[in-house]
């Protein structure tokens, strides 16, 4: 009878404490979420971050705030949301500059290792565009044209290190064109030089390049993702001439290393619903994106990959922000 009442005893009490670790993890989170947005208030990271965190908020019942750490590229607050408490309080959103931040900067951690993904939340290319004085129509015959006047054309950027300088080195790497890098002060400096002539060529964001390829100010050959763009279906991609160029502008939410998987999970399963919303497609049509969605492994190797290959293009091109 006694080993019966302790028998017993030992699988209430195992019961109440799988309840009670149950509860637990039910409960989460008890407290107001920081989101980190390493840019400025205002930018296309800072914009989605906001839509995800009114949705978010709702569906967890816990306000989830918006916290803009700017600085070094980004490096200020991502080192911010690596070193936070791996407890799911502390998450951060950021682009496809993540990927090229360890190439450029000495950085306190790893990229790759030191954060555990969640999810990837849209993706967009960047649009290859020339200036009408640049008689090529299609990317085949701007290399030929490159080719037949090395160092006289120029393209410009939004800065050294941005993904539109670091698509044209790679152009250039892949194809073995000599064109002039021409970095200026923002994208729209750099669209405006373009439109003005002051340069042929540029690397530049679907969304706001559309405009002037439709009114004839720029001629479009090109977008950089793998497959087509659903905003200009008749661009070819870059790789469809190039093998194997692509450069995917993307954003992604992820936390620090060691986050537990059923946190992990549950915010991969709740922003997966929010990309899916009407108000999110139409917010990331505006900007030329695409939801993306999938899950943390998906987006643990977008990530693996851009910095792989960031790093090898900042090498071979020998580029320094000090220039």
């Amino acid at each position: 009878m006694s080993k019966f009442v302790d028998c017993a005893a030992v699988t209430l009490a195992l019961l109440i404490f799988a309840a009670g670790g149950a509860n637990a993890q039910q409960k989460y989170p008890t407290k107001p979420i920081r989101l980190i947005v390493p840019m400025a208030a205002g930018g296309g990271v800072d914009g989605l971050a906001r839509v995800i965190a009114q949705q978010i908020s709702e569906s967890l019942g816990q306000p989830i705030v918006v916290d803009n750490r700017t600085g070094g590229g980004g490096t200020i607050g991502i080192g911010t949301a690596v070193r936070a408490s791996p407890d799911g309080y502390t998450l951060i959103m950021v682009n496809a500059s993540y990927g090229a931040n360890p190439a450029l900067y000495k950085l306190p951690y790893d990229s790759v290792t030191d954060i555990q993904p969640i999810i990837q939340l849209g993706k967009s290319g960047l649009l290859m565009s020339l200036h009408p004085s640049v008689p090529s129509k299609s990317v085949n015959e701007f290399i030929a044209y490159a080719k037949a006047n090395p160092g006289k054309l120029n393209y410009s950027s939004a800065g050294t290190g941005t993904l539109g300088h670091l698509a044209g080195e790679l152009f250039k790497l892949e194809t073995k064109v000599d064109f002039t890098h021409v970095p200026y002060k923002g994208a729209a400096p750099a669209l405006t030089a373009q439109i003005g002539g002051e340069v042929q060529l540029s690397f530049s964001s679907i969304a706001a390049t559309i405009p002037h390829v439709k009114a004839g100010r720029l001629r479009a050959i090109g977008v950089t993702t793998a497959t087509r763009s659903g905003a200009l279906p008749d661009v070819p991609t870059v790789g469809e001439t190039v093998p194997g160029f692509e450069v995917d502008f993307w954003y992604g939410i992820w936390g620090p290393k060691d986050l537990p998987k059923e946190i992990v999970a549950r915010w991969n399963r709740e922003v997966g619903k929010v990309v899916q919303t009407d108000e999110m497609r139409n917010r990331m049509a505006r900007e030329g994106v695409e939801p993306a969605g999938g899950s943390p492994e998906q987006f643990f190797n977008t990530v693996k990959r851009d910095v792989e290959k960031w790093k090898k293009v900042v090498e071979e091109a020998n580029i320094s922000l000090a220039q």
